[in-house]
């Protein structure tokens, strides 16, 4: 049964209804920053990361979630005795849901006036490491990127009692490793495409690493030839009518 959640999200789209869902069902909300503030202004019981991990944000809130009580109540195997062993001894309470979305980079990167400053202070650090953690340790933590999902988990909560099934906790765990992915190869595209001087003032069109993310719409009845298998995917950034 789900006791505690944390929740830290850049797009706040609809994580005021689904934290004060969760606390209505018992579970302890950690949260940072400006999430924190928007549930504790909307009546939702909330407990700040800092409070909870005794260290406060620092570094200009580059340093807030990494912290062994956060990543150690997110890794744990529950049914490890080592592992719980380990958390009693160092008094660290399981955190059974990861809900996290990310600084945009890529919406940032791709404003006129982006400087090399604005796009590093969007790479996002805390976030990508908790969403890792998460799907690695999906057996016992439901991991949340897309706010898309929030209705689905509710309703496997609410007819679970408190649980929901390994088959959407795996889900979830491809759908994090997915967007963790595309987002580093954003990073990794934008960096690459950036020239050699001091002010990193030009920008390729063409950077010297390219990563695309493509999806998969259909399976081919056959490949080339009748022999061989195929399949259909498309570019997720594809301009509307092309084809790729």
């Amino acid at each position: 049964m789900i006791k505690q959640a944390l929740i830290s999200v850049s797009d706040k789209t609809g994580v005021l209804d689904f934290a004060r869902t969760l606390s209505a069902m018992g579970v302890n909300i950690l949260s940072t920053g400006g999430t924190a503030k928007l549930l504790a202004d909307n009546g939702v019981k909330v407990t700040e990361v800092a409070d909870y991990t005794g260290f406060p944000e620092m570094l200009d809130g580059r340093v807030k979630t990494l912290h062994p009580k956060v990543h150690g109540g997110i890794l744990a195997r529950r049914d490890f005795p080592e592992h719980v062993a380990a958390l009693a001894q160092h008094a660290i309470p399981t955190i059974d849901m990861v809900v996290v979305n990310l600084y945009p980079f890529q919406q940032t990167i791709a404003k006129e006036q982006c400087t090399l400053e604005d796009a590093i202070e969007n790479i996002d650090i805390g976030g990508p490491a908790m969403l890792r953690s998460a799907a690695k340790n999906h057996k016992d933590v439901i991991v949340i990127c897309d706010p898309s999902d929030y209705a689905r988990v509710l309703a496997e909560l609410k007819a679970g009692n408190g649980e929901a099934t390994y088959e959407t906790k795996f889900a979830l765990a491809k759908k994090v490793f997915a967007h963790t992915a595309q987002y580093d190869g954003a990073i990794t595209n934008y960096f690459t495409s950036l020239g050699q001087d001091k002010q990193h003032a030009s920008r390729s069109a063409y950077p010297a690493t390219l990563n695309l993310h493509f999806e998969k719409m259909q399976e081919m009845r056959y490949g080339e030839n009748p022999h061989q298998s195929a399949a259909f995917y498309r570019d997720t950034k594809a301009i509307a009518g092309a084809l790729a």
